[in-house]
Protein backbone atom coordinates (compact mmCIF):
# COMPACT_ATOMS: atom_id res chain seq x y z
CA UNK A 1 0.00 0.00 0.00
CA UNK A 2 2.90 2.62 1.21
CA UNK A 3 4.49 1.56 -2.73
CA UNK A 4 1.40 2.84 -4.29
CA UNK A 5 0.54 5.95 -2.02
CA UNK A 6 4.32 7.07 -2.51
CA UNK A 7 3.75 6.50 -6.44
CA UNK A 8 0.73 8.91 -5.93
CA UNK A 9 3.03 11.64 -4.09
CA UNK A 10 5.61 11.13 -6.40
CA UNK A 11 3.38 11.80 -9.24
CA UNK A 12 1.85 14.79 -7.48
CA UNK A 13 -1.71 13.23 -7.05
CA UNK A 14 -3.74 13.36 -4.14
CA UNK A 15 -3.85 9.58 -1.71
CA UNK A 16 -7.25 8.22 -2.09
CA UNK A 17 -8.55 5.88 0.62
CA UNK A 18 -8.13 2.05 0.14
CA UNK A 19 -10.92 0.51 0.67
CA UNK A 20 -12.80 3.42 2.09
CA UNK A 21 -10.05 3.92 4.55
CA UNK A 22 -7.22 6.24 4.45
CA UNK A 23 -3.38 4.66 5.35
CA UNK A 24 -2.19 4.78 8.45
CA UNK A 25 1.13 4.53 10.03
CA UNK A 26 1.53 1.87 12.36
CA UNK A 27 2.75 2.53 15.48
CA UNK A 28 3.44 -1.23 17.38
CA UNK A 29 0.85 -3.05 17.15
CA UNK A 30 -1.62 0.00 16.84
CA UNK A 31 -3.23 0.38 13.41
CA UNK A 32 -4.81 3.76 13.92
CA UNK A 33 -2.21 4.46 16.69
CA UNK A 34 -4.08 8.43 17.18
CA UNK A 35 -7.77 7.01 17.10
CA UNK A 36 -6.46 4.35 19.14
CA UNK A 37 -4.81 6.55 22.12
CA UNK A 38 -7.96 8.90 22.18
CA UNK A 39 -9.97 6.44 22.84
CA UNK A 40 -8.24 4.65 25.45
CA UNK A 41 -8.18 7.84 27.24
CA UNK A 42 -12.35 8.38 26.31
CA UNK A 43 -12.81 5.18 28.32
CA UNK A 44 -10.22 5.81 31.21
CA UNK A 45 -11.75 9.18 31.82
CA UNK A 46 -14.98 7.65 31.78
CA UNK A 47 -13.89 5.44 34.11
CA UNK A 48 -12.33 7.72 36.66
CA UNK A 49 -15.54 9.85 36.85
CA UNK A 50 -17.23 6.25 37.38
CA UNK A 51 -15.07 5.83 40.19
CA UNK A 52 -15.53 9.25 41.34
CA UNK A 53 -19.62 8.65 40.71
CA UNK A 54 -19.23 6.05 43.03
CA UNK A 55 -17.68 7.57 45.40
CA UNK A 56 -19.26 10.84 45.78
CA UNK A 57 -23.14 9.83 45.24
CA UNK A 58 -25.30 6.95 47.54
CA UNK A 59 -26.94 4.05 45.64
CA UNK A 60 -29.85 5.30 46.81
CA UNK A 61 -30.18 8.17 45.12
CA UNK A 62 -33.29 7.56 42.45
CA UNK A 63 -31.12 7.96 39.17
CA UNK A 64 -28.01 6.09 40.35
CA UNK A 65 -28.41 2.35 38.87
CA UNK A 66 -29.33 4.44 35.32
CA UNK A 67 -26.01 6.50 35.96
CA UNK A 68 -24.41 3.53 36.95
CA UNK A 69 -25.54 1.68 34.00
CA UNK A 70 -24.46 4.18 31.18
CA UNK A 71 -21.09 4.49 32.57
CA UNK A 72 -20.55 1.18 32.37
CA UNK A 73 -22.20 1.00 28.88
CA UNK A 74 -20.24 3.98 27.61
CA UNK A 75 -16.78 1.62 28.92
CA UNK A 76 -17.34 -1.03 26.99
CA UNK A 77 -18.10 1.42 23.46
CA UNK A 78 -14.78 2.60 24.42
CA UNK A 79 -12.76 -0.38 24.83
CA UNK A 80 -14.06 -1.67 21.57
CA UNK A 81 -13.41 1.51 20.15
CA UNK A 82 -9.81 1.28 21.51
CA UNK A 83 -9.62 -2.54 20.09
CA UNK A 84 -11.44 -1.73 16.71
CA UNK A 85 -8.39 1.01 15.88
CA UNK A 86 -5.89 -1.18 17.21
CA UNK A 87 -6.76 -4.36 15.08
CA UNK A 88 -9.26 -3.59 12.12
CA UNK A 89 -10.99 -6.90 11.30
CA UNK A 90 -14.83 -7.85 10.45
CA UNK A 91 -15.43 -8.77 14.67
CA UNK A 92 -14.19 -5.25 15.78
CA UNK A 93 -15.49 -3.20 13.18
CA UNK A 94 -18.93 -4.41 14.21
CA UNK A 95 -18.48 -4.54 17.72
CA UNK A 96 -17.47 -0.60 17.56
CA UNK A 97 -20.19 0.45 15.40
CA UNK A 98 -22.77 -1.68 17.52
CA UNK A 99 -22.05 -0.82 21.24
CA UNK A 100 -21.41 3.37 19.94
CA UNK A 101 -25.41 2.33 18.84
CA UNK A 102 -25.66 0.58 22.51
CA UNK A 103 -24.56 4.19 23.72
CA UNK A 104 -26.59 6.38 21.95
CA UNK A 105 -29.46 4.96 22.89
CA UNK A 106 -28.76 4.19 26.24
CA UNK A 107 -27.93 7.93 26.35
CA UNK A 108 -32.11 8.39 25.03
CA UNK A 109 -32.67 6.08 27.72
CA UNK A 110 -31.34 7.94 30.67
CA UNK A 111 -33.33 11.20 29.48
CA UNK A 112 -36.38 9.66 29.40
CA UNK A 113 -35.66 8.14 33.39
CA UNK A 114 -34.84 11.47 34.26
CA UNK A 115 -37.49 13.51 32.37
CA UNK A 116 -40.47 10.87 32.83
CA UNK A 117 -39.22 7.78 34.00
CA UNK A 118 -38.77 8.81 37.91
CA UNK A 119 -42.63 9.69 37.99
CA UNK A 120 -43.88 6.88 35.92
CA UNK A 121 -41.63 4.04 36.17
CA UNK A 122 -44.06 1.86 34.02
CA UNK A 123 -43.33 4.36 30.77
CA UNK A 124 -39.61 3.84 31.55
CA UNK A 125 -40.57 0.78 31.14
CA UNK A 126 -41.68 0.49 28.48
CA UNK A 127 -39.67 2.71 26.38
CA UNK A 128 -36.89 0.66 27.67
CA UNK A 129 -38.64 -2.66 25.68
CA UNK A 130 -39.01 -0.39 22.75
CA UNK A 131 -35.24 0.60 22.59
CA UNK A 132 -33.96 -3.04 23.11
CA UNK A 133 -35.99 -4.08 20.58
CA UNK A 134 -34.51 -1.10 18.19
CA UNK A 135 -31.00 -2.58 19.37
CA UNK A 136 -32.11 -5.95 18.14
CA UNK A 137 -33.43 -5.48 14.86
CA UNK A 138 -30.24 -3.14 14.03
CA UNK A 139 -28.00 -5.13 14.75
CA UNK A 140 -29.86 -8.25 13.51
CA UNK A 141 -29.91 -6.77 9.87
CA UNK A 142 -26.38 -5.76 10.03
CA UNK A 143 -25.27 -9.09 11.19
CA UNK A 144 -27.53 -10.95 9.19
CA UNK A 145 -29.09 -9.01 6.43
CA UNK A 146 -26.28 -6.56 4.76
CA UNK A 147 -23.84 -4.16 6.72
CA UNK A 148 -24.75 -1.14 5.00
CA UNK A 149 -22.85 1.90 6.22
CA UNK A 150 -25.45 4.58 5.08
CA UNK A 151 -28.12 3.05 7.13
CA UNK A 152 -25.96 2.48 10.44
CA UNK A 153 -25.11 6.11 9.80
CA UNK A 154 -28.57 7.33 9.02
CA UNK A 155 -29.99 5.33 12.32
CA UNK A 156 -27.41 6.55 14.45
CA UNK A 157 -27.90 10.42 12.92
CA UNK A 158 -31.77 9.64 13.56
CA UNK A 159 -31.71 8.55 16.99
CA UNK A 160 -28.97 11.41 18.14
CA UNK A 161 -31.01 14.37 16.91
CA UNK A 162 -33.89 13.16 19.36
CA UNK A 163 -31.48 12.47 22.05
CA UNK A 164 -30.13 15.83 21.70
CA UNK A 165 -33.57 17.46 20.91
CA UNK A 166 -34.94 15.65 24.04
CA UNK A 167 -32.02 16.84 26.31
CA UNK A 168 -31.92 20.11 25.03
CA UNK A 169 -35.45 20.80 25.19
CA UNK A 170 -35.65 19.51 29.15
CA UNK A 171 -32.52 22.01 29.92
CA UNK A 172 -33.97 24.80 28.33
CA UNK A 173 -37.15 23.99 31.18
CA UNK A 174 -34.86 23.67 33.86
CA UNK A 175 -31.73 25.45 33.57
CA UNK A 176 -33.50 28.21 35.80
CA UNK A 177 -34.36 26.01 38.76
CA UNK A 178 -31.23 23.64 37.87
CA UNK A 179 -28.01 25.84 37.93
CA UNK A 180 -26.34 22.02 37.24
CA UNK A 181 -28.50 21.49 33.92
CA UNK A 182 -26.26 24.21 32.35
CA UNK A 183 -23.53 21.62 32.36
CA UNK A 184 -25.91 19.05 29.82
CA UNK A 185 -26.96 22.11 28.00
CA UNK A 186 -23.11 22.65 26.99
CA UNK A 187 -22.13 19.01 26.44
CA UNK A 188 -25.42 18.76 24.15
CA UNK A 189 -24.02 21.79 22.15
CA UNK A 190 -20.47 20.65 22.06
CA UNK A 191 -21.14 17.26 21.07
CA UNK A 192 -23.26 18.60 18.27
CA UNK A 193 -20.56 20.45 16.95
CA UNK A 194 -17.76 18.72 17.62
CA UNK A 195 -19.66 15.68 15.33
CA UNK A 196 -19.58 18.05 12.34
CA UNK A 197 -15.21 16.74 12.51
CA UNK A 198 -17.02 13.36 11.34
CA UNK A 199 -17.99 14.81 8.14
CA UNK A 200 -14.57 16.45 7.30
CA UNK A 201 -12.72 13.68 5.54
CA UNK A 202 -9.06 14.61 4.80
CA UNK A 203 -5.89 12.48 4.57
CA UNK A 204 -4.05 12.06 7.90
CA UNK A 205 -1.48 14.42 9.03
CA UNK A 206 1.53 12.70 8.95
CA UNK A 207 -0.46 9.79 8.21
CA UNK A 208 -1.61 9.49 12.39
CA UNK A 209 -4.24 12.34 12.91
CA UNK A 210 -7.26 12.43 10.79
CA UNK A 211 -11.03 13.82 11.77
CA UNK A 212 -12.04 11.03 12.87
CA UNK A 213 -9.25 10.81 15.68
CA UNK A 214 -9.45 14.59 16.58
CA UNK A 215 -12.88 14.19 17.02
CA UNK A 216 -12.59 11.33 19.73
CA UNK A 217 -9.27 13.51 21.23
CA UNK A 218 -12.30 16.52 21.80
CA UNK A 219 -14.86 14.35 23.41
CA UNK A 220 -12.70 13.74 26.16
CA UNK A 221 -13.46 16.69 28.43
CA UNK A 222 -16.99 16.69 27.04
CA UNK A 223 -17.62 12.95 28.68
CA UNK A 224 -16.02 14.34 32.03
CA UNK A 225 -18.27 17.15 32.01
CA UNK A 226 -20.95 15.03 31.82
CA UNK A 227 -20.20 12.74 34.41
CA UNK A 228 -20.07 15.72 36.51
CA UNK A 229 -23.66 16.79 35.39
CA UNK A 230 -25.16 13.27 36.57
CA UNK A 231 -23.06 13.39 39.57
CA UNK A 232 -24.52 17.12 40.24
CA UNK A 233 -28.01 15.47 39.04
CA UNK A 234 -27.72 12.63 41.04
CA UNK A 235 -27.24 14.16 44.49
CA UNK A 236 -30.14 17.00 43.63
CA UNK A 237 -32.59 14.32 43.35
CA UNK A 238 -31.22 12.25 46.06
CA UNK A 239 -31.42 15.34 48.70
CA UNK A 240 -35.05 16.56 47.27
CA UNK A 241 -36.24 12.23 47.53
CA UNK A 242 -35.08 12.98 51.28
CA UNK A 243 -36.80 16.16 51.89
CA UNK A 244 -40.26 14.73 50.75
CA UNK A 245 -39.58 11.18 52.86
CA UNK A 246 -39.43 13.96 56.13
CA UNK A 247 -42.41 15.67 55.12
CA UNK A 248 -44.18 12.69 54.45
Amino acid sequence: MWVTVGLYLKEGHKVPQFHGKWPFSRFLFFQEPASAMASFLNGLASLVMLCRYHTSVPASSPMYPTCVAFAWVSLNAWFWSTVFHTKDTDLTEKMDYFCASTVILHSVYLCCVRTVGLQHPAVASAFRALLLLMLTAHVSYLSLVHFDYGYNLAANVAIGLVNVVWWLAWCLRNQRRLPHVRKCMVVVLLLQGLSLLELLDFPPFFWVLDAHAIWHISTIPVHVLFFSFLEDDSLYLLKESEAKFKLD
